[in-house]
């Protein structure tokens, strides 16, 4: 088994006081990191701490207000609320350490030709405001600056969460050098759909044999069609039969399968690949731990 992935992590991630009725799990991230080095899935010696971003970077996608009145907390009610989260200078410090993150992951897979963020695939965010629990858009970010290093020309966003990434869609439209995909539930949040550079709507119900199917044709054809430097992988397990706010009908076996399909390409077409692992929601932690660690198997048994 290899034993040297690099990852990404930070304990703000899971340092977020909420209501114990909301739906947002913030436990998982360090439920995960613990399984991880538990089952030796990442060893610590491999962790990468990121830095908050700085808000020069946030302003390469996102609008200059918006970032300030988030980050003072200056945000008027309607707009915190679109977000789903109650500000508290705790959240400005995970968002910050979270979106760089993601970049801090794109930059070890370059380096390295894989890397994992335990946590990312804030997809619903928007160039002046947030929405579904996500603030800023990590996956376009990092990208961007990916791309404005001089590093690479091209970055496929290549999206698995069960929801549409609206955010990404309207972030990259006229951008050339980002392209973005997202396979979604035609019947889930956003109920407005935005404009990817490719939709992949499956309806609800969507069972293991039909989503693998789309997943190996479609990646393969993007990486001929586009010819990207990297990939930026969202592995969200809400597509799970038992997620609390997905509608598909996959197993743990494929979310594995699914994985390992997008890890073993990647790797065929010698293609970094930075993986996030996006939504999951549940009330059950185990469960929930479970499903996104597939993502750690299948890095060790495909790269």
């Amino acid at each position: 088994m290899l034993m040297s992935i690099p990852f990404v992590y930070h304990a703000s991630y899971s340092q977020l006081a909420l209501p114990s009725t909301h739906r947002f799990p913030t436990t998982k991230y360090h439920n995960l990191y613990q399984h991880a080095l538990k089952h030796h899935l990442l060893i610590e010696q491999c962790r990468h701490t990121p830095m908050p971003m700085t808000k020069e970077a946030l302003f390469r996608v996102h609008c200059p207000q918006y970032v300030e009145q988030f980050i003072n907390g200056t945000l008027d009610h309607k707009a915190q609320r679109r977000i789903g989260f109650p500000w508290s200078t705790a959240l400005v410090t995970r968002t910050l350490h979270a979106v760089n993150g993601t970049r801090l992951c794109t930059d070890l897979a370059l380096e390295h030709g894989i890397a994992i963020h335990l946590t990312g695939g804030y997809h619903h965010a928007h160039y002046n405001y947030g929405s579904g629990f996500c603030i800023f858009n990590d996956l376009v970010i990092a990208a961007r600056l990916a791309i404005d290093s001089g590093k690479i020309d091209k970055v496929l966003i290549f999206d698995c969460d069960v929801h549409q990434g609206d955010g990404t869609a309207t972030l990259t439209q006229g951008c050339p050098d980002i392209i973005s995909c997202s396979i979604h539930c035609a019947q889930n949040f956003p109920s407005r759909k935005q404009q990817s550079d490719h939709d992949i709507d499956l309806d609800k119900g969507c069972t293991d044999k039909r989503y693998l199917e789309h997943i190996q044709q479609i990646l393969p054809y993007l990486i001929r069609l586009h010819q990207p430097d990297l990939i930026i992988y969202d592995a969200g397990v809400d597509i799970h039969q038992h997620d609390d706010l997905g509608y598909f009908a996959i197993s743990n076996q494929g979310i594995l399968a699914r994985d390992k399909q997008v890890i073993s390409i990647a790797k065929m077409h010698n293609i970094p690949l930075a993986a996030v692992i996006g939504g999951g929601y549940s009330r059950n932690e185990a469960e929930l731990t479970h499903r996104h660690s597939q993502l750690l198997i299948a890095a060790n048994e495909s790269w």
